[in-house]
């Protein structure tokens, strides 16, 4: 059976390098974030049912997400409506991720999703790590990103649960204030998984 790893943590703490590092160590890693953009992607299956709830975010073949945004921002109840037809679509491809990943015999699979607690995702895991760094460098790399502003920094902490929540609710927690902590984390969470596996 192949361990199903969620990988989570709030903006600017390292999760998108972290999840890189459990890649190279050959686990496969299935990216929310990633799932969404090939659905909305020309040919991806949210297209058209997508641009049938929001027809202006439809462009080229594709849905603009600045088009989708000003239309959810319109009207606030859209959100729901679009969350009915994109959840099962990005369930469905977390499942096929699943899948391949059982048949391949790969021990772990690493899910990388962002609001996974904020969602109740992690009931469906067996286990999940968080990646954490202090406040300061948390603040200090998302302002570094291009348009970010410090209103629009706390506006996306306000929908995120609190950091010492996810670490209290974490199976286990990567530091990522250096990079040589966050791989020895990674190492030796990997190497618990296997030595369970193989117990």
């Amino acid at each position: 059976m192949t361990f199903r790893l969620g990988l989570t943590g709030s903006i600017g703490m390292g999760k998108s390098t972290t999840a890189a590092m459990f890649a190279r160590r050959g686990h496969p890693v299935w990216d929310a974030d990633a799932a969404v953009h090939r659905l909305y992607a020309p040919g991806g299956a949210a297209v058209a049912p997508v641009a049938a709830a929001f027809p202006t975010a439809l462009r080229e073949g594709g849905i603009d997400r600045g088009a989708l945004k000003a239309a959810l921002e319109a009207d606030p109840a859209a959100i729901a409506r679009l969350e009915q037809i994109v959840h099962p679509l990005v369930a469905a491809d977390r499942g096929g991720f699943l899948a391949e990943a059982e048949a391949s015999g790969a021990p772990i699979a690493v899910l990388d999703i962002p609001l996974l607690f904020e969602t109740g995702g992690e009931a469906s895991l067996d286990g999940v790590a968080v990646v954490s760094a202090g406040a300061a460098a948390q603040r200090h790399r998302v302002l570094a990103r291009p348009g970010m502003t410090p209103e629009m920094f706390d506006l996306i902490l306000a929908r995120q649960l609190p950091d010492a929540e996810k670490r209290r609710r974490a199976t286990w927690v990567i530091p990522t204030d250096t990079p040589e902590g966050a791989e020895a984390a990674v190492d030796a969470i990997c190497a618990r998984i296997m030595e369970a596996r193989n117990a």
